[in-house]
């Protein structure tokens, strides 16, 4: 339950094309994508890999979909292998386990800091809480590396996987020495949502934990 709880606390990630040219660094596309991404929605698929006894094992595949305005407002829905939702409406956000129907809120600006939510969900001044650098070429994708300035994350670095001027995938490193690998699809750029699309609605009879 406690490895749910952290690769779910992983807000992380949801992403889209912005016109770019040709050969532009994964620093430039990134920085050309979050100027010009004012909300979105998509799918994504996340695995966990992690080392035991010597060798590297991963997860079975959690899927879901994502939607967010910026900043501040998203939702990140967990479908499978279990039901989960983060939501966020700009003040706090939310963390709702279907299985235990219970919801957990804490206030936004203490739950987002350094993570990769502050990137993907945030304001545009990414070098505020990040180093940022370029992280190479992989398999045709332009690497972007994020560093927290800060230490008060669970995230060691975070890989951000750029192609064609679209963010196509995520790495996770945290401090135990795992790596959460995500990657996006069906990106729709700039949709219109209505004003309360991010307004948390309290599932019946749930237990509430303020944090």
């Amino acid at each position: 339950m406690q490895s749910k709880k952290i690769q779910g606390l992983i807000l992380f990630a949801v992403l889209l094309c912005a016109p770019w040219i040709v050969q532009a660094t994964a620093l430039d596309q990134f920085k050309a994508f979050v100027a010009a991404t004012k909300s979105a929605r998509g799918e994504f698929t996340q695995r966990l890999v992690k080392e035991e006894g010597g060798k590297l094992q991963t997860s079975n595949a959690s899927t879901g979909s994502f939607q967010f305005a910026r900043p501040g407002k998203f939702i990140w829905v967990y479908q499978k292998p279990y039901e989960q939702i983060l939501q966020a409406d700009g003040d706090k956000l939310y963390v709702y386990d279907k299985d235990l129907n219970q919801v957990t809120i804490r206030k936004l600006g203490n739950a987002i800091g350094s993570s990769p939510a502050a990137i993907l969900f945030g304001s545009n001044d990414l070098e505020k809480n990040f180093n940022l650098s370029e992280g190479g070429t992989r398999d045709g994708i332009e690497w972007l590396q994020a560093i927290p300035k800060t230490k008060d994350t669970n995230f060691e670095k975070i890989g951000i996987g750029l192609k064609d001027g679209v963010p196509v995938a995520m790495e996770l490193r945290d401090s135990f020495g795992q790596i959460s690998l995500l990657s996006f699809t069906r990106f729709e750029k700039n949709p219109s949502f209505s004003s309360n699309q991010f307004r948390f609605v309290m599932p019946k009879g749930a237990d509430v934990l303020q944090q």
